[in-house]
């Protein structure tokens, strides 16, 4: 096989060798950075918290928790003999409301015990007010991945979805005591009710517009719009007092609520609720339930197994237990020198953005030094947390209860903690992910960047890395955090995280050109199995040349620089193998763009690309300088 060249394909040039000989594990759609790191840490930790269960020699009692409940989910011997059993009593209540006057008396809690209801409802941060909460009413998600297979143009794919789904359901219907007749209407009701919630909800695509979420609506106009429902009723069960507006997601789907949810199509949604609730609760029932339950999804993604019992059980608990277990996982793996290191690259890339953002050529002085101000106010959160939330001292449970009812009441905890939070305060020190997350984050709402412990080792990071690879890996990285700042949902918040313009008329529409610049750049963008959604993908394209457009700055101020190293790195970070089936599905429901474009795409914007490997114009992987673009 000939060599591929760099200058041609940079992915697969540095990672080509990898693939050859990558192997993706049986339980998993994909294999690579991320996910190698991700079994490391899931093997340390499930050896750690196997030897605590065998011992009883808890950290604390957060691990005591975390730690029964691994073995409650690992105790497949008690699940097995369980069956379908602990479901039963949800079921049942799911299926024994008469009419919608059941239905409203009995709403408080069939929300607060996660029961599947035509909308959804929680607190959250108030994008106008980032230090108050706010009330955010949703549509329900469909059962396909994303509403827009329901939309014109996707009736082959929707086709083969359904089929499959048909034959989950189907099979997890005929676990149930239903009749074969009432398993056959079940089954039509479902898919007729989601056809109904995919015609009325937005997309994933739709979604990535995140600011465009904020739409407040008067409690008296939700609760007109949404009768039967009685919404003032549910707020004032839920919170005491009803708040006197709603932040509506939505609004499609709330001025057309009625066409979903009425006493005629009660029975509709019944059936929808009962195969949705089947449907979640198969996670926490018997082997058989749970592979049945997951048939789907491993349709979609290609995957023939399912996880270890063991594994599944440290998924789940970490699921429920992610703070405690990461400030663990810190405390033990992650060191002080290297935390200093990379805290003391973070600061260097926010300085150098700053720097960028001054010789700003397209902006005006008065947005650049709006622009500093927010810069200047991001909160860098390295490695773990000073201390685990509070809600982690309510989450206790009894040994004695079935699987499902601890994770029930687990689930039940989680929601009222969060709806006890409307007339309160933000808690703006709260980590949005925990300390063993192969993962990083920009948070909008409190204009913070978040680097747990789990993402940083090799690629992305080592003291034994040089500073050049570190820079191309988790410099990189930590540069496509904070330019979400500034992408196309961030630059409409200001420092605080408040929706607020902050930009000149002008700015912002030069702004606006060069976002579509950045879409047109991407969209259509081959790929062996399917072409880049350039809009989808926008945002997270807008912060992957950022990242790298900073980074390639302080490049410039690193001794012994070798740009090689560099972009090689770059291309290691984005290292991934993945099954046929995954990688289609991906282009309809991931804003990122696939790790292929994503390491092949972003270089050419770059003049330093180009130096350091001689790329010319005969060359694949050459854009000429008028298509180029950089937005920070």
């Amino acid at each position: 096989m000939d060599k591929i060249r760099i200058q041609d394909d940079l992915f697969n040039s540095v990672n080509g060798e990898w693939q050859e000989s990558a192997v993706i594990p049986d339980d998993m759609p994909s294999t690579g950075a991320f996910e190698e790191i991700f079994n490391k840490v899931e093997l340390q930790l499930r050896e750690d918290i196997n030897e605590m269960s065998k011992n009883h020699s808890y950290e604390n009692s957060h691990m005591e928790h975390a730690c029964k409940l691994f073995e409650k989910v690992k105790d497949t011997k008690t699940l097995n003999r369980e069956k379908m059993r602990p479901a039963y009593k949800g079921l049942d209540r799911i299926n024994k409301l008469k009419d919608v006057t059941a239905f409203n008396r009995n709403l408080k809690e069939l929300v607060l015990d996660g029961v599947p209801v035509p909308f959804s409802i929680d607190v959250e941060t108030d994008l106008k007010d980032t230090d108050k909460h706010c009330v955010l009413l949703l549509g329900p998600d469909t059962l396909l991945p994303d509403s827009s297979y329901y939309r014109p143009g996707m009736e082959q794919q929707k086709a083969m979805m359904i089929g499959l789904c048909s034959n989950m359901i189907g099979a997890l219907l005929a676990e149930t005591k239903l009749s074969p007749e009432d398993q056959q209407l079940f089954l039509k009701d479902t898919l007729a009710f989601d056809e109904v919630i995919g015609s009325l909800v937005k997309s994933r695509e739709e979604f990535t517009r995140y600011t465009e979420l904020y739409n407040p609506f008067s409690t008296r106009t939700v609760s007109g719009l949404m009768k039967p429902v009685k919404v003032r009723k549910l707020l004032t069960d839920l919170f005491g007092t009803a708040p006197e507006e709603i932040i509506v997601g939505d609004p499609k789907f709330l001025k057309n609520f009625k066409t979903l949810f009425n006493k005629e199509a009660f029975v509709q949604y019944k059936h929808w609720a009962y195969v949705r609730y089947l449907m979640k609760a198969t996670a926490f029932l018997s082997e058989h339930l749970r592979e049945l339950g997951n048939m789907f999804m491993m349709a979609l993604t290609g995957i023939n197994k399912m996880p270890v019992p063991e594994k599944y059980a440290f998924l789940t608990t970490s699921g429920y237990y992610s703070e405690p277990i990461g400030m663990y996982y810190a405390h033990k793996y992650f060191g002080e020198e290297a935390k200093k290191d990379i805290t003391d690259i973070a600061h260097k890339i926010i300085d150098q953005y700053r720097e960028r953002i001054s010789n700003n050529s397209i902006l005006s002085d008065e947005t650049k030094k709006k622009a500093i101000k927010k810069l200047s106010s991001i909160v860098v959160r390295m490695g773990y947390p000073d201390k685990v939330s509070p809600i982690y001292d309510k989450l206790v449970f009894d040994d004695k209860d079935s699987l499902l009812t601890v994770i029930s009441k687990l689930g039940r905890i989680k929601r009222e903690d969060s709806f006890s939070k409307l007339y309160k305060p933000t808690d703006k020190t709260e980590w949005p992910m925990s300390a063993h997350t192969i993962n990083a984050c920009y948070n909008p709402f409190d204009n913070s960047v978040t680097f747990p412990a789990g993402i940083l080792q090799p690629p992305f990071y080592s003291l034994k890395q040089t500073r050049s690879q570190n820079l191309g890996g988790i410099g990189a990285v930590m540069g496509h955090e904070i330019s979400h700042a500034f992408d196309s949902n961030g630059a409409k918040c200001d420092e605080k995280g408040n929706l607020n313009n902050w930009w000149t008329k002008e700015d912002f529409k030069a702004f606006k050109a060069s976002t579509k610049a950045m879409i047109k750049e991407y969209d259509g963008y081959e790929l062996p199995w399917g072409k880049v959604n350039g809009t989808l993908t926008v945002s997270e394209n807008i912060a992957d040349n950022g990242g790298m457009a900073v980074t390639l700055d302080l490049m410039k101020k690193t001794k012994n620089a070798s740009y090689e190293e560099y972009f090689t790195q770059w291309a290691k970070v984005w290292a991934t193998k993945a099954r046929p089936e995954y990688l289609q599905l991906l282009l309809t429901i991931d804003e990122h763009s696939p790790a292929m474009a994503r390491a092949n795409m972003t270089p050419r914007n770059f003049e330093e690309w180009y130096n350091a490997f001689n790329v010319t114009k005969k060359d694949k992987m050459y854009l000429a300088p008028n298509k180029r673009v950089v937005i920070w």
